[in-house]
C-alpha cells in the first residue's frame, strides 16, 4: 500500500516480499553502528522481523517505517517513517538508507514528506527523533528538517545516552 509519493520517491508499507532488501539494509555497517544489531541474518529472520515490527505497527498504530523506493524503476533504497517507543512520550521519525543512496537528498525528501503526513493525516502535535551521540550526519539532517536538539536521554532501559530532537507541528503549536 502506497502511503506517500514525492518527486523522486514512493513510501509504501513493507511486505514479506521485501525480506531480501530488509536483510541487506539491517546488516549495513551504518545500521549496526547507529541503530543496532537486531540479529537479522537470514531471509527467514527478515521475514519474521517484517511481520513482528512494521506489519504489527501498521495494524496497531496506523503507521510505521515505510519502504522507500525510487519512483523511477521501483528500486528499494531505504526505510523512513515512524515508531512509538515505550520510553518516548511522542512518536519519533526515523530513516535508514543503503550507502549508495546517501548524500543525494533522499532522506530529507522522504522525512520531510513523512513529517508533513504525520501532521496532516495522523494529527501529531509533536514529533521527536533520537540519534546516537556520534551520528553527526543524522543530527545535521534532523536540524535541516527543523527539529531542535533538546538534550540527551537514556535509550530505553540501557545506560546508553541518545540525543533527542523535537519539533512542534505548525497547526498545533
Amino acid at each position: 500500500m502506497i502511503v506517500l509519493e514525492t518527486d523522486r520517491l514512493i513510501l509504501r508499507h513493507q511486505t514479506i516480499e521485501d525480506a531480501a532488501f530488509i536483510l541487506e539494509l539491517m546488516n549495513d555497517p551504518s545500521w549496526i553502528r547507529y541503530i543496532g544489531d537486531k540479529g537479522v541474518r537470514t531471509l527467514d529472520d527478515a521475514r519474521s522481523f517484517i511481520t513482528k515490527v512494521p506489519l504489527d505497527m501498521y495494524a496497531r498504530l496506523g503507521f510505521g517505517f515505510y519502504l522507500t523506493e525510487l519512483k523511477d524503476g521501483g528500486t528499494p533504497i531505504g526505510i523512513c517513517g515512524f515508531a512509538k517507543r515505550d520510553f518516548l512520550e511522542d512518536v519519533d521519525v526515523g530513516y535508514a538508507f543503503l550507502p549508495e543512496f546517501r548524500g543525494k537528498g533522499y532522506a530529507f525528501e522522504a522525512a520531510s514528506a513523512a513529517m508533513a503526513y504525520a501532521e496532516s493525516e495522523l494529527g501529531l502535535k509533536r514529533i521527536v527523533a533520537i540519534t546516537t551521540i556520534d551520528n553527526h550526519a543524522s543530527a545535521k539532517l534532523l536540524e535541516k528538517l527543523g527539529m531542535h536538539f533538546e538534550g540527551t536521554i537514556p535509550y530505553a532501559d540501557t545506560d546508553e545516552e541518545v540525543r533527542l530532537y523535537a519539533i512542534n507541528c505548525r497547526k498545533h503549536s
